[in-house]
């Protein structure tokens, strides 16, 4: 179960009442007041989760989050962002790009913080569960290690394009609607977000990425969602 969680935000306030409510809910929190801050915990405290703030003076949010997803033994650890001037499309989506697992907008309430921490620890426990390899037209997934090889090729995926891939191909023949995929891939609320540009850039990357033939077996179905056929 996930219970340390490292906080980086350079905003001494926000940092302290964020960490006494997730102490509160039972959680252990290391602290920190910088992205160069945080590696050092990170490398210490060895956390289950990472919450950071996007801005921050020298490593900001974006950079530490893709140095925690590049670091061998770290890169299974789940970083949540979260901004209150980063707030476009594109913002949100760089973060993605980067490996982060959630990005959550400011201001925000404690108890949506919660929801977001806990979807993204179900996401985390589903794949745990999850660890045969999966073998179909020459690629392997290995849920464990959380990568992706064609061809015996390692395939660079982000984070979101591997959860993509695996809610596909677990669900192979079914049609998933982009409600669905927004609420178990990206841990949204189906009600007050359903972009489905969104899931139609992470498609296009990961066919892309996995190569023509592999990516035909992504079938879109116009208006309803995708499959993996």
């Amino acid at each position: 179960m996930f219970k340390k969680i490292l906080l980086v935000d350079d905003d001494q306030l926000v940092l302290n009442s964020t960490r006494r409510f997730l102490e509160d809910k039972g959680f252990r929190v290391a602290p920190a007041a910088n992205g160069s801050e945080a590696v050092e915990l990170a490398r210490e405290s060895r956390p289950d989760l990472v919450i950071t703030d996007a801005e921050m003076k020298g490593l900001d949010g974006f950079t530490l989050c893709k140095a925690i997803k590049e670091t061998e033994g770290f890169s299974g650890i789940p970083v949540i962002i979260v901004s209150g001037r980063k707030i476009s499309e594109d913002d949100v989506l760089a973060g993605y790009n980067k490996g982060a697992d959630d990005y959550i907008l400011k201001p925000f309430s404690f108890p949506v913080l919660l929801a977001k921490i806990k979807a993204v620890m179900r996401r985390y426990e589903g794949v745990a569960e999850k660890t045969d390899k999966i073998s179909r037209l020459g690629m392997v997934i290995d849920p464990s290690g959380r990568t992706v090889t064609v061809n015996g090729a390692l395939v660079a995926l982000t984070r979101k394009e591997f959860d993509l891939l695996m809610s596909l191909i677990t669900e192979e023949g079914r049609l998933l609607s982009v409600p669905y995929l927004l609420e178990t891939v990206w841990g949204y609320d189906p009600a007050s977000y359903n972009d489905p540009h969104t899931v139609g850039v992470h498609v296009s990357s990961l066919r892309k990425k996995l190569g023509a033939g592999i990516g035909a077996h992504i079938v879109s179905v116009t208006g309803h969602g995708y499959k993996f056929e």
